[in-house]
């Protein structure tokens, strides 16, 4: 008989959580304004907002913490993360920041002005905010396969090298300071990229004198997925491809929070000494000082630790396979998701969901309360709120995608917390026509609005 699979850890603290009653969260999301990040967590039974800063630090991670240096400059845990951030992504120069919408911040102020184009796959929401908000604009490049979630295609998060080639001969190159690769694309669903996608956009890059940067929050789920669906590494090891995707690149910022499994933390990796000597003033401005940027020095070990555990093939196979149990679950229950399943969450298709819901209500929104009113699950929009309104015109923009995210936290849940939740949408689905409005905005901020939006239902 074959051995089933089981978890390359043991658990050995837990958490109890608060099973609450139906008429409990219809009182809390209403003083949430609907909207689940005003939630308190022991008001939420199953957390599924953001696999950001989430996870469970291993024993090895809690006694680098123990073991931090705690100076102002020159703590020995700087030059620790600084030594693997070397080894292990070829990245010579680097400044620590207390995570990953810092390190944008700090890169941004350095390249971007007003006027400046940034393409890339599917910015993620702190990108594209720090890009608008300096008056530049962002321009999604994503192949086009990646906005049919019925469609399998193995690296829907790889650039369209026409889309990509068009953007550098319609714009000067002076106005366009970087190309980012998300690694891998959370907005199209945690999507990985193809290495060979990876070097294609590369060289048409380096052809027009781009600099190519990663968005490197989840570097090495990417690495998993070229190990497992692009023939040329099936016998490479996870190190080796990493080493591999970042020799195409110029730099990388990354929030920690995600592949190095730590609370808090993120860091700003480059190859040239220049740029780093332009992005030191700013990282000294907002963050801190070089070696420590905002953070403590525990935090920089553990973040040195985490990195390594988050190469580990074990590891990756263990966490994107519980990823793809739920996947499955809700495959088999007629649910409809972004397939394939990504590296850190499942997508739900609220559009097939909830298609008598009219977009200027909120697809993806409206089915992320149903949950949390269902089960006290909380997810995540990734839809037309997120998209937020168009800097110009101020006309919300509707993506072509409106999706509930389900983001799972790394070493957290188990699978039967898994279970939980594909029952929780199973009644919804069955109840589905009972539903028969969604919600309208009463208050927003004008950039990056789903993070604080204030909502009332439609039919008010």
């Amino acid at each position: 008989m074959e051995l089933p699979f089981a978890e390359p850890y043991k658990i050995k603290v837990t958490e109890p959580l608060h099973r609450s009653t139906r008429e409990e969260r219809e009182q809390w999301i209403k003083e949430a304004k609907y909207n689940l990040f005003n939630l308190r967590s022991d008001q939420v039974f199953i957390d599924l907002l953001t696999d950001s800063g989430t996870g469970a630090m291993s024993h090895h991670q809690w006694s680098e913490m123990m073991m931090g240096d705690e100076s102002y400059a020159g703590s020995a845990s700087y030059f620790k993360l600084k030594e693997v951030i070397n080894r292990l992504l070829g990245m010579p120069y680097f400044v620590p920041t207390h995570q990953g919408r810092a390190a944008e911040n700090v890169l941004f102020s350095a390249i971007i002005k007003e006027g400046d184009m940034v393409p890339g796959n599917a910015h993620f929401d702190t990108t594209k905010g720090h890009i608008e908000y300096r008056r530049a604009t962002a321009i999604d490049c994503t192949i086009d396969e990646a906005g049919d979630t019925t469609l399998y295609h193995p690296f829907k998060g790889n650039i369209d090298l026409d889309k990509l080639e068009a953007v550098f001969t319609a714009h000067p190159r002076e106005k366009i300071p970087l190309c980012i690769i998300t690694v891998t694309c959370n907005t199209s669903g945690g999507q990985p990229v193809s290495m060979q996608n990876i070097r294609d956009v590369s060289a048409l890059c380096k052809k027009y004198g781009i600099p190519v940067f990663f968005d490197a929050a989840r570097f090495a789920e990417n690495a998993f997925f070229i190990k497992m669906r692009e023939e040329e590494f099936v016998n490479h090891s996870i190190r080796d491809i990493v080493h591999e995707m970042y020799s195409y690149v110029d730099g990388a910022t990354m929030s920690s929070k995600k592949d190095a499994i730590v609370n808090i933390g993120g860091f700003l990796a480059c190859r040239s000494k220049e740029l780093f000597d332009k992005i030191s003033m700013y990282c000294i401005l907002y963050e801190g000082y070089l070696t420590y940027g905002g953070l403590a020095g525990r935090d920089l070990a553990a973040m040195a630790q985490g990195l390594k555990e988050g190469c580990d093939y074990h590891y990756l196979e263990a966490r994107i396979g519980q990823v793809a149990y739920l996947g499955q679950l809700l495959k088999d229950k007629g649910i409809p998701c972004q397939e394939p399943t990504g590296g850190h969450a499942v997508f739900v298709d609220a559009k097939k969901v909830l298609p008598h819901i009219p977009k200027e209500e909120f697809q993806a929104q409206t089915l992320a309360i149903e949950l949390y009113l269902e089960g006290g699950v909380r997810g995540v929009e990734i839809g037309t709120l997120l998209a937020d309104r168009d800097p110009v015109s101020r006309e919300n923009r509707y993506p072509k995608l409106e999706l509930l995210r389900l983001t799972i936290p790394r070493r957290v849940y188990t699978n039967n917390h898994m279970a939980y939740v594909a029952a929780c949408l199973e009644n919804i689905l069955q109840r589905r026509d009972t539903i028969t409005s969604g919600y309208r905005i009463t208050k927003e901020a004008p950039i990056m609005r789903h993070f604080t939006v204030e909502l009332e239902p439609a039919t008010m």
